[in-house]
């Protein structure tokens, strides 16, 4: 088992510090996420020879790896020349992946295109979501070919607003899919729109789980809807957490139980947000807790 960190929140670091802060942490991997001089937002990475030179001395030195690449880009946006841009982006993300001798990387459905123009549940519009899974589709028919050829996995989330963000059918989708390459992302954090029984349903996504994201969250459907309060009322945001284990409502022995019932060895990434100034405190922790958790349920503790 892989257990990894997202330093989304240690953001403000030059990128070749990344590592000796992870490390600091306890961490022995990272799940590096989205950043202005890497792998940005939805615009094309930002990495040339010397970057990637950089960074792989960094890695070297603190004695870190990545566990995968998360980029996020609108490869199911139903405006062609959006999706082709997210495509030749994805081409060069994984180029720069083989580069670093990384061989998963992780990401989202796409979320549709800019919100400029229009999104997917904003507008709760069933014409936009059937177009944007159209979109991804034609993008994965680009993608597959190149992940088997590189031999790189890709393991995908529905996330809340995304045009698929629901445990179904997001399984059945990449059960589709059809290729070893292209596994399932469990984000805890996004628990309650995915269900309301969390070991069914990660013993419903065994057969094609290869990675977690560990963190909590409140569930939004409980309390007649007022775990949060929006205003005005009844509007449709989607809200969610990143918080530290225990600060909501995910059934925690649940969820690694039935990892370790269904047998789970993939990558676990410590996926925290909510506490920018006490990072540090945090990565911690949530280190501590994970291992807690590991020793209690897998026969042997896995500290890695």
């Amino acid at each position: 088992m892989r257990i990894a960190i997202d330093p989304f929140m240690h953001r403000h670091l030059p990128l070749e510090a990344i590592p000796a802060k992870v490390k600091e942490l306890g961490y022995d991997w990272i799940e590096l996420s989205p950043r202005g001089d890497f792998l940005e937002w939805f615009k094309a990475p930002r990495v040339f020879p010397d970057r990637i030179a950089s960074l792989k001395k960094a890695l070297k030195d603190a004695e870190v790896g990545i566990a995968s690449l998360l980029p996020m880009y609108r490869w199911a946006s139903n405006d062609e020349t959006e999706r082709q841009a997210a495509v030749r982006h994805w081409k060069r993300a994984i180029e720069i992946a083989v580069e670093l001798g990384v061989d998963t990387m992780n990401s989202e459905f796409g979320r549709g295109p800019h919100p400029d123009k229009g999104s997917c549940y904003c507008c709760h519009t069933g014409s936009m979501i059937e177009a944007c899974e159209d979109a991804w589709w034609r993008s994965m028919e680009e993608l597959v070919p190149v992940l088997e050829r590189e031999g790189i996995q890709l393991n995908i989330e529905p996330h809340p607003e995304d045009w698929c963000e629901t445990i179904q059918p997001a399984l059945d989708i990449i059960r589709t899919v059809n290729s070893k390459n292209v596994r399932f992302l469990y984000c805890a954090p996004h628990t309650f729109y995915f269900g309301d029984d969390t070991t069914a349903m990660l013993r419903e996504a065994a057969d094609v789980l290869a990675h977690v994201h560990v963190g909590d969250t409140f569930n939004h459907k409980a309390s007649s809807g007022l775990r949060y309060i929006l205003n005005p009322p009844g509007t449709q945001a989607r809200v969610h957490q990143h918080l530290n284990i225990g600060q909501g409502e995910v059934p925690w022995d649940e969820f690694f139980g039935t990892l370790a019932e269904i047998g789970f060895d993939g990558i676990m990434t410590s996926c925290v947000f909510a506490w920018e100034d006490k990072a540090d405190q945090s990565g911690r922790f949530m280190r501590a807790e994970m291992q807690k958790y590991i020793d209690q349920y897998w026969k042997k503790g896995s500290k890695e």
